[in-house]
């Protein structure tokens, strides 16, 4: 197979770089001994290289040490194996007694290993596949000597881990093996990358002989921080590998090592279809190789399963969707591994084939893209002619991310917008200038595209339209009927308010924004009109519709590409015009948030069911491409997350194919995945700034703390607009401090820490960001309101609900459940919330607190009379007969009856306690149904209102039978 790649270097320096040359070369005479500068300038390619790699020039004047033994040594100019590397670190690490000194020792080698590697791929001494193997290797031995390290420096303190003993055989001791995933597990490693790892070990049991004896996952996750230091640390000398953990089952939220046992039963339990993905390039790089690999054999049915699997394509389409959208949000069009006809769509190809046939066709079970291309050939599922035109485009998009990463040690696959950084690329890849390389760019990209299309992409929808009317709809767009005959022209075509929309589309195309739009926007502008009018014809209310539906054009006016998905998505058009016919406030919630069009191209994604499992992993997935320090963009992607699945609901509620109780199980599903992973984020700053608190016996909190959901949050019936009333507890020890001296950062107080974990979680939830908020947090439920602590500790919660708390505070307490957090200190608060909804109470004491209560809030929430006096509305919540009449029932039957029916206790939602109440005999079977039959309706009436932006008030004569069946039942059980 050709190269499109020149072999041979340039001959002279484009007259743009020699500037730059001649500054570097003066810095590197200045800086270094006149035999260590006559030794760089003699090497060969030495012009190149300087000009091109500032990561080179760099390190030698920073470490000139490091560069007198590579020119000793000769290692710019000789290729090393793997075992002569392992010897030279080896070496390095062999007079070692400290970690600090481990750490320099791996920092030092990695920079001398990358300086040479650089040298030789910019100068195409070695060529892509070389370079990557010997990354790859460079990984490896520094993860594998690391952890070898480690492990003796350390199991004389912790022990040594021992299985335990069975019937038969004896106890032995274990090691850890690391499982390398992606590039790394391919061997295909590339210039500046992370390495996304996992931990495993073979089985439990104690450690032995150390100064006390540990769990063995305990020791190994202990040691997998340590080895996540030795490698990710960025000193002075700089670090060795960024380490990526969060492909790991469980990811962020899982434990940093597992058994082999728990990984297998995880992975064929709960594995998605990612994750299949993932594991193809699954690779034991370091420690117990031969335990790893028996592993990764039991894993491999879950990888590749016995039958053709047809299903994989799908999902990778959907992942590459994914990928897509993100690309569009961040404008990554020009990266060469994420953008169109990039190195990620060639995996994509290679990948679906082994997903697919990989179970049947055992010899497509391989790591590397070069080896199994050829094989998908050979086994005529494409030509090879595709797979030829495929490697050559990997080789040259691959060299071409080298070019980029290699001049800083920067992990970037964005090609440069500037004169100076395009020439320098060029000339990199052996081009005289920047044009002759993009149009080879262009055109590998263009193949790879192409291939991907044949192969994976989604068909597109094709729907017919009736060209003359598109072309009168096309011409009143244009402006080219005056009022009357526009008019006329669409009351034909059924517009209810044909004079007012066209004064609408009339005042839309002379505005400023529109007159002032390029070319190629209006253009797109003028083709997607006559469209939109077409589609909005099909709806019952075309005028309304087309209101509703210009809040998004005029969003979007400026980025016309959301026209072009729309014409090129007929299927999706036709989604927008029907929700938006539906419902203004969806309208309004696309308007605000135009890329969650992207979720209208797969119709079958808005009708999937509520399942928090589902949710958590979609989140996961989409956070685990964002870098874990980006905050800003974790809470951007949340807002996204949020608004899409929202979205989901909506549709599917306006297509009546989800009723109400699970649109509000949905909507709190979301929020529940929402607050687990905010948890996550907030206790990870905390953490990293300060250290762990510490509980009571000592052992360190993870995190020993929850969130409280109470009202609709509590109850399971979220809103679309629903705020989150939510109160946090910890359950940590009251005088104790966080271990953050221990490691070299500040301790504070465990209350201090548990009160910033509080204020951040809110931050992340109520912060504007270009996306808008996430959710509002409403925390007046907590012990004493406004005026208490933001997070008390369950015993501290208990107390005050026990002595001070007021009967209201208890009712609220009847729909609150634990939504986010650690399961034991859930545990504690629902035996706390079963001790206070079962003491004992004076019934009429009770009866009084409630019925006052509820009066109070009748007169001040409620609907007003008129002037004559008379009631002409009803106010669906907060009148007489409304919800909160039947919430209250509720809420009063537990308090009331709890200590003698436990089985009060067991829901939070009122459809569920009312059920229970029946159950128990405390109301008629008759009047349960009445209570249910007119809760559902009143909420349905409710929910249909926020979807029309309207209040939830009624004329007086509306649901009367309702109304006075739940006032005659409130009657007999509390005023009677």
């Amino acid at each position: 197979m050709t190269s499109s790649i020149p072999q041979q270097p340039l001959q002279h320096l484009p007259e743009n770089l020699k500037s730059t040359s001649d500054q570097h070369w003066q810095k590197l005479q200045d800086g270094l001994e006149p035999d260590l500068f006559a030794g760089l300038k003699a090497l060969p390619f030495a012009d190149k290289i300087v000009v091109c790699s500032e990561y080179v020039v760099d390190s030698a004047l920073r470490f000139p040490y490091l560069l007198a033994e590579m020119l000793e040594k000769g290692w710019f100019t000789e290729s090393l194996t793997a075992a002569q590397m392992r010897e030279i670190l080896q070496a390095k690490l062999e007079n070692c007694a400290a970690e600090n000194d481990m750490h320099r020792a791996l920092r030092q080698f990695r920079r001398q290993m990358m300086m040479r590697i650089i040298w030789r791929d910019f100068s195409f001494t070695t060529n892509m596949w070389q370079t990557t193997a010997e990354l790859s290797h460079l990984a490896d031995i520094c993860t594998d000597e690391a952890l070898n390290w480690l492990y003796d420096f350390y199991t004389p303190k912790w022990g040594t881990p021992y299985s335990k003993a069975e019937e038969g055989s004896e106890s032995q001791p274990q090691r850890m093996s690391v499982i390398g995933m992606g590039k790394l597990g391919a061997c295909e490693l590339n210039l500046s990358s992370d390495i996304d790892l996992m931990f495993c070990f073979p089985k439990h049991g104690q450690t032995q002989g150390g100064s006390r004896s540990l769990d063995n996952q305990d020791f190994f996750i202990r040691l997998g921080q340590k080895l996540i230091a030795a490698l990710d640390a960025n000193t002075v000398d700089g670090f060795v590998f960024r380490v990526d953990m969060r492909l790991r089952p469980y990811g962020q939220s899982g434990s940093l090592a597992l058994s082999h046992n728990a990984m297998v039963e995880y992975y064929h339990d709960q594995g998605r279809e990612w994750e299949r993905y993932a594991m193809i390039k699954a690779r034991i790089i370091a420690g117990d190789i031969e335990g790893g690999n028996e592993l990764l054999d039991e894993l491999n049915s879950f990888v590749y399963r016995k039958y053709v699997d047809f299903s994989a394509i799908e999902s990778l389409r959907d992942m590459k969707a994914m990928i897509n959208r993100e690309v569009r949000r961040k404008g990554l069009i020009t990266n060469v591994k994420l953008g169109p006809g990039g190195i990620r769509e060639v995996e994509f190809i290679t990948q679906v084939f082994q997903l697919i046939r990989g179970g049947r066709d055992t010899e497509l079970q391989e790591r590397s893209i070069r080896k199994v291309l050829p094989i998908i050939s050979g086994l005529g599922l494409i030509p090879q002619a595709v797979t030829d035109e495929l490697l050559e485009g990997y080789l040259f998009l691959r060299n071409a991310e080298h070019a980029l990463q290699g001049v800083a040690d920067q992990q970037t696959q964005t090609l440069p917008e500037d004169d100076f950084p395009r020439l320098r690329m060029a000339y990199i890849m052996n081009f005289d200038n920047w044009q002759d390389f993009e149009a080879r760019l262009e055109l590998e990209r263009a193949k790879v595209s192409k291939h991907f299309a044949n192969v994976i992409a989604a068909p597109e929808d094709e729907e017919e339209q009736d060209d003359s009317q598109s072309a009168e709809l096309g011409a009143l767009w244009k402006g080219e009927y005056d009022p009357e005959a526009g008019a006329r022209l669409l009351e034909e075509q059924g517009f209810e308010d044909a004079e007012t929309t066209y004064r609408r589309l009339d005042s839309l195309r002379n505005s400023r924004v529109v007159q002032g739009l390029q070319r190629e926007g209006r253009e797109r502008l003028e083709a997607f009109m006559p469209m939109l009018l077409q589609a909005v014809t099909e709806s019952g209310i075309p005028s309304q519709t087309l209101e509703r539906t210009l809040l998004l054009v005029e969003a979007v006016l400026r980025r016309s590409a959301y026209f072009v998905l729309l014409m090129e998505n007929p299927s999706a058009l036709k989604q927008l015009v029907k929700l938006c016919s539906a419902s203004p406030w969806i309208a309004e919630h696309l308007a605000k948030t135009p890329i969650l069009l992207d979720e209208l191209l797969n119709p079958a994604t808005l009708y999937t069911p509520a399942d928090l499992d589902l949710l958590r992993d979609d989140l996961r997935q989409q956070m685990l491409r964002l870098p874990e320090e980006d905050e800003e963009a974790q809470m951007e992607a949340l807002r996204y997350f949020k608004r899409a699945h929202v979205l989901r609901v909506a549709a599917s509620d306006i297509n009546q194919t989800r009723h109400l109780m699970k649109v509000s199980d949905y909507l709190t599903f979301i929020a529940e995945a929402v607050l687990e992973y905010v948890l996550q984020m907030a206790w990870k700053t905390l953490t990293d700034k300060y250290g762990s608190p510490a509980k009571e016996d000592g052992s360190l909190c993870d995190p020993t703390f929850v969130i409280v959901g109470y009202g609709k949050m509590g109850g399971i019936e979220l809103g679309y607009g629903s705020d989150l009333d939510l109160v946090f507890l910890h359950d940590a020890a009251s005088q104790g401090v966080t271990d953050g001296d221990s490691k070299g950062k500040k301790s504070i107080d465990n209350g201090v820490f548990f009160t910033r974990l509080g204020q951040r979680i809110i931050h992340i939830l109520n912060t504007l960001t270009p996306s808008g908020q996430l959710y509002e947090v409403d925390m007046r439920l907590r012990p004493s309101g406004n005026s208490g602590l933001l997070v008390s500790s369950v015993k501290a919660f208990r107390d005050y609900q026990l002595k001070e708390a007021w009967t209201w505070e208890k009712q609220a307490l009847v729909r609150a459940r634990v939504v986010a957090g650690c399961p034991q200190v859930a545990q504690k608060f629902a035996e706390v919330r079963a001790e206070i909804l079962t003491e004992e109470r004076d019934q009429n004491q009770l009866k009084e607190d409630v019925v006052s209560m509820r009066i109070k809030m009748r007169d001040n929430l409620g609907s007003k009379p008129d002037a004559t006096g008379a009631h002409t509305s009803f106010h669906l919540k907060q009148d007489a007969g409304g919800m909160v009449d039947i919430e209250f029932i509720a809420q009063y039957c537990v308090l009331r009856f709890s200590s003698e029916h436990s089985e009060l206790l067991q829901w939070t939602d009122n459809m569920r306690i009312l059920e229970t109440v029946e159950q128990v005999g405390l109301l008629s079977s008759e009047e349960v149904a009445q209570l249910s039959e007119a809760y559902l309706v009143y909420r349905q009436a409710a929910h249909d209102a926020s979807m029309q932006k309207v209040p939830s008030v009624v004329s007086a004569d509306q649901f009367t039978d309702h109304r006075a069946n739940v006032s005659r039942i409130w009657q007999g059980l509390l005023e009677g």
